[in-house]
């Protein structure tokens, strides 16, 4: 809970140093780590000149190649499945008969069909970083791409973080991971605000349950900031913590995460994806946090993630798919024709991959197994040369059959298309030494 008017040491306004100092200790990472110490860490960061976003939408479980974007109509029935393939709008590309919208819209996407690399295990870790499990782990592990383009970038907007984790609570929490921070500290982890970081935003007595009442909400924001502007003290505060303090007296980031002043008609496109199927220990289908993500990356945020549904099909994974499929192509087409519209499309980067694909053998429960050989992803935006497929793979859906791509070259086509030379742009790891922000190339057919 948010404690503005503190007890002990008050100013003559009633605010004391101490609380003020912790107001707006957000859930980035560090229970003692106030908002003012975050901005201090940021403040060196270069001055933003054109915000380049990205959405990375991470299918947790891994969704099944063979029944999506790489369809294998001429294998064997026990390899290709129940689906057939559909034509698209882009001539010679055809995916799979769940996905006509993005069938429709296939000359805005582009699949990239034989990732490989992939460790095999249940998490996001290489979606998010693009790079191996214990990456780094002794100086404290590789950071994810969020927290990266908050230490490059920094912020667009004081008072909107840069770097937003929406991901759901999962059974099986590596699922819901929204990225780490890694060797650059708490300071550029994640917001998560359906965390502590909500509650943290809860002021005099308006819990969240009355955070939708948006008018009593500005009101009382509008009766803060008065009593702030009106202290000596506060306005002698250093920058940090007056940016720190902005976070809070701002309504923007409330106002991104509240859907109810979208219209109807907008949230129907999206749709909200339920009722919730199949979710088990994993995401639910949250169309929601598409449209959430979109109205965040307009409000200032660099990097929003978020898990969608859960696609360890072991069994029923036909089901599965005729479930999840028309709820993602909802989403992901209401998304990229939202940005269209808005005008953010060619700086928005989206992307929707797993972190694996599925055995091209379906098992006698009618579901595909993990199959780390090769997966898929679809991505979108940011320059991003639409309707153009990378890569392939056998006739059976087995190995890459030409051009592989690695993690390591997804990363650094993602950071080439938010305007990030990968190899100019390194990080400096905690001894000082620079690192590449990826280890692969850029995949030209894509930027």
């Amino acid at each position: 809970m948010l404690n503005i008017f503190g007890a002990a040491s008050k100013f003559c306004d009633g605010v004391s140093r101490r609380s003020f100092m912790k107001i707006g200790a957000f859930s980035f990472g560090a229970a003692n780590l106030t908002l003012a110490d975050i901005v201090r860490a940021e403040s060196s960061a270069p001055k933003p000149t054109r915000q380049k976003s990205i959405i990375n939408i991470f299918l947790g479980g891994g969704p099944p190649h063979q029944d999506t974007w790489d369809l294998k109509p001429d294998a064997p029935v026990e390899i290709r499945g129940e689906f057939k393939p559909i034509s698209t709008k882009v001539s010679g590309i055809q995916i799979g008969e769940m996905f006509p919208k993005i069938a429709s819209m296939m000359d805005r996407f582009s699949l990239v069909r034989s990732i490989v690399g992939a460790r095999g295990g249940h998490d996001g870790i290489q979606c998010l970083t693009g790079m191996p499990e214990g990456a780094f782990k002794p100086l404290g592990g590789w950071p994810s791409m969020g927290a990266i383009l908050s230490k490059l970038k920094g912020p667009v907007d004081p008072a909107v973080p840069p770097f937003v984790g929406l991901a759901a609570r999962c059974g099986h929490m590596p699922w819901a991971d929204e990225g780490k921070p890694g060797f650059l500290g708490a300071a550029h982890a994640a917001f998560k605000p359906e965390g502590q970081g909500m509650s943290d935003m809860r002021l005099n007595g308006i819990n969240r349950d009355q955070i939708a009442n948006r008018k009593r909400l500005l009101t009382t924001f509008d009766r803060m900031r008065g009593q702030v502007e009106s202290s000596e003290a506060v306005r002698g505060m250093d920058f940090s913590t007056q940016r720190a303090l902005g976070v809070l007296t701002s309504s923007r980031l409330l106002e991104a995460l509240d859907l109810s002043q979208e219209s109807q008609k907008t949230r129907d496109r999206y749709g909200d994806g339920k009722p919730y199927k199949y979710q088990f220990d994993g995401a639910p289908t949250v169309n929601d946090q598409l449209l959430m993500a979109r109205r965040l990356i307009e409000a200032g945020a660099r990097c929003v993630t978020l898990t969608y549904g859960r696609w360890d099909a072991h069994s029923k994974n036909f089901d599965l798919v005729r479930d999840h499929g028309p709820k993602l192509d909802q989403g992901l087409t209401a998304l990229i024709e939202d940005l269209e519209v808005r005008g953010m499309l060619e700086d928005t980067t989206v992307i929707a991959w797993g972190e694996m694909g599925r055995t091209p053998r379906i098992n006698k429960e009618g579901g595909r197994d993990h199959w780390p050989q090769v997966l898929s992803a679809i991505v979108a935006g940011g320059g991003i040369r639409g309707g153009t497929v990378v890569g392939s793979t056998d006739r059976l859906g087995e190995q890459a059959k030409d051009r592989p791509v690695t993690f390591g070259d997804m990363f650094a086509t993602l950071w080439q298309s938010m305007g990030i030379d990968p190899d100019l742009n390194p990080i400096l790891d905690p001894t000082g030494r620079p690192q590449h922000l990826a280890e692969g190339r850029v995949i030209r057919e894509l930027v």
